[in-house]
This record gives C-alpha cells, structure tokens and sequence, in this order.
C-alpha cells in the first residue's frame, strides 16, 4: 500500500545557504566545498566550477552543512528543479543560497528513492516555481509541502537499488571515457606536441583540404517534426552528445545534402556560442550540419584523420581556440581563418601510421561507451516514472 506524505513530514531537514563572507571573490583554491547551482545536474554532480571557502567562511554557514546521503535541488534560475545525490568526494561542504539541501529522515523513506521521487517530479517542480523580477524560484514552504507517494521502507530500498544500478553503470562509462580521453591527450602530446619543437613552421591549413560552415538553419535546412529521413547536426547536438537518432528532423532540397552531407572521417567544430567542442564522424550519414558549425576534412595525404581530431583535443588547441573567439557578451564567435592559422607540423605519414591504430581504438571504446550511456540512459528514464508511480511494481 503507497501512502501519500509532504515532504517535510519525511525528511529531517531542508534548507539552503547563502553567499559566504567575501563573496564570489573570496573563494579559496582548496578548503571546504561551496556547491553552487552549476555542479547540481539532472541526475549527476558536476565537479566543473566547483568552489572552495575557508574554515571562517563555513563557519557563516552553520546551518547548511552537508552530509553523506544528502539530496541537492537548485532552487533559482534556469537550473531550478535540478536534483542530484552529495558525492562523498566533496565532503566537507556547504551550499550557496541557489541550492537546497534535503535530508531524509531514514525511518520514513530511503534517501536514493526520495532521490528519484524528487527527479521524477521535475516537471511539476518546474512549473509551480514563482517566477520572479529576473528568475523561476522553488520557496522553502513550496518545498516542504510538496506531496509524495510512498511504499513500504522495502520497496522503497528495492526501487531505488534497480534505478541505483543504472546509474552506477552510466558513471562508470563515464569515468572510462574521461580515463580514455585523459590518455589519448597525453599519448598525443608525447609523441606529437613536445617532439613539435622540430616545427617546419606550418599551420593547421597546411593539413586540410577544406574548412566550410554549414546550411542556413532557417532556410536552407529547418528543423521540422515530420520524418524525412534526414537529419540535421546542430551545436546542441554535439555539445550533449546526442545520438544520431536524436538529431532533428530537417527538410533540405537534394543538392544541398549532397553539398553538405556528412560523411565519414569529417570533423565538425563549433564556430559559435561554444567555439572548439567538436564530433568526429566515423561513418557517412544521412545529415547534414547547420551554419554554426564548421566541417573540417583532412588532406590525407598528410594526416590521419584521427590525429588532426585528437589534435583538437589537446589544452594547447583548445587555448587557441580560446584565443581567437571573440564577439559579444551574449555570443562568442569564431573565423574560419583564424582556426586555420594554429601553428603545427605533423611528423610524415610513415611515423605517424606507427600510432594511428591506438588512437582509432581508444576512439571507438568511448564511442561504443557513449552509445552505452545512451541505451541505459533510456531505461532508466523509461522506468523511473513507472517505477515512482506504482506503475511497475518490483514483484513483477
């Protein structure tokens, strides 16, 4: 039998910080974690930004500090309704005023199934919060009230043991591919980088072929709801790793795709709002890019398609990337020749074929993990409303 709750009847505290002493120009480069809104994802807590106090800071922040099994929600902004778990790796801890903490109270519900509950509610959360003079806002009493079904203490713990799994699979990919992705910029850079002292004194134009943006997004390639058996890849899709199968629909006349069509070996590049972030394409498909990304094809004569993409990869290009982008405060921007002008030599084809396939292998392990991220990504969000609701229960 499921029982309905407020939460505040279930948990032993909620409540959220406010801006340490100093404010964000006092943060230390170590001490005692200050978890904002950006390091509270859907799902997962993001290590990015991650700020740090010292010891009279926290003091100030007394009421608000985290503990082991503690659930974090964004209370205000674009990121309201976010919720994750407290990774014990930031512990000790503190929350600013953007985020909440929820305590469970253990002898009323399991901590990862209000976890889970509270994720499966993020439509709701988002829609009762107020919206301010500048942003949405979930207040404490909203918080405290909201109202919660709940099984038994056992089915609870059941529950939140099979979505629990998933996850732990899905930051266990995600760790290999960031372990991956650490080793194949060292590997490159030892072999390629620091042997580059030798440089001819070429540029990264030297080793293209071509370098074009893509279809007008409005015009020339819209995005539209109707299948049409081709698909049009945006900055979004690569920024969040979408799969092909999640890009959009898009209606473009016959000459268009065969100009812009993307086909294996192709690498894609941001030119606009995230300059640098790139995708490699591995085989030809049915899609086209749009205008706010560059399609960069590799003279193959010269370099190994998978080593002009693990070039882009590395802190130094990325730092050049960093350096040329300009624009407004709204929206960064890239040229196309400035991209182009990145002072490199590759070794020749000879020296360069000696490593090739251990680059094209750790390559397509993080891709079959990406691919893998997606599948139990699906079934766990396929489950969890279900699963929350009473829908499926565990016995079945």
């Amino acid at each position: 039998m499921w029982k309905e709750y407020k939460l505040k009847d279930i948990t032993s505290k909620i409540g959220s910080g406010s801006t340490p002493t100093g404010g964000g120009n006092a943060y230390k480069a170590e001490g005692i974690s200050l978890i904002r809104s950006q390091n509270v994802l859907d799902f997962k807590f993001s290590y990015n930004g991650l700020a740090f106090i010292d010891n009279e800071q926290a003091d100030g922040l007394k009421n608000v500090i985290v503990e082991e099994n503690d659930i974090l929600l964004n209370i205000t902004g674009d990121s309201v309704a976010r919720v994750c778990k407290v990774p014990k790796e930031v512990l000790p801890a503190r929350v600013n005023q953007h985020v909440a903490i929820i305590r469970a109270d253990k002898t009323k519900t399991n901590p990862y199934f209000l976890l889970y509950s509270l994720q499966a509610m993020k439509d709701y959360l988002l829609n009762i919060s107020e919206i301010g003079a500048t942003r949405n806002a979930l207040t404490k009493t909203m918080i405290e009230d909201l109202e919660l079904k709940l099984p038994s203490l056992h089915e609870q713990k059941e529950i939140a043991e099979i979505l629990g799994s998933l996850d732990d699979k899905i930051d266990l990919l995600h760790k290999q591919n960031r372990t991956l992705e650490k080793l194949a910029e060292t590997l490159f850079k030892q072999i390629f980088v620091e042997s580059n002292e030798n440089s001819n004194g070429e540029k990264l134009s030297d080793y293209v072929t071509s370098a074009n943006t893509g279809l007008d997004a409005i015009k020339r390639a819209p995005i539209v709801e109707n299948e049409t058996g081709k698909k049009c890849l945006r900055i979004q899709d690569v920024s969040q790793s979408k799969p092909f199968e999640n890009w959009g629909n898009t209606d473009v006349t016959e000459n268009n795709f065969l100009r812009f069509q993307l086909k294996r070996d192709d690498i894609i590049m941001a030119r606009t709002c995230s300059p640098g972030i790139n995708l490699f394409v591995r085989e030809s498909l049915n899609a086209v890019f749009n205008n706010g990304l560059v399609r960069i094809r590799a003279d193959k004569s010269k370099v190994h398609p998978i080593l002009l993409y693990s070039l882009f990869k590395t802190r130094e290009f990325i730092g050049h990337i960093d350096g040329i982008s300009g624009g407004t405060s709204v929206q960064l921007n890239m040229q196309i020749g400035d991209l182009l002008s990145y002072d490199f030599t590759f070794p020749s084809m000879e020296i360069q074929t000696k490593y090739v396939d251990q680059f094209l292998a750790m390559d397509e392990k993080i891709f079959s993990n990406k691919k893998q991220i997606h599948s139990l990504t699906k079934l766990r969000d396929n489950l969890l409303p279900k699963l929350m609701s009473g829908e499926v229960r565990i016995k079945n």
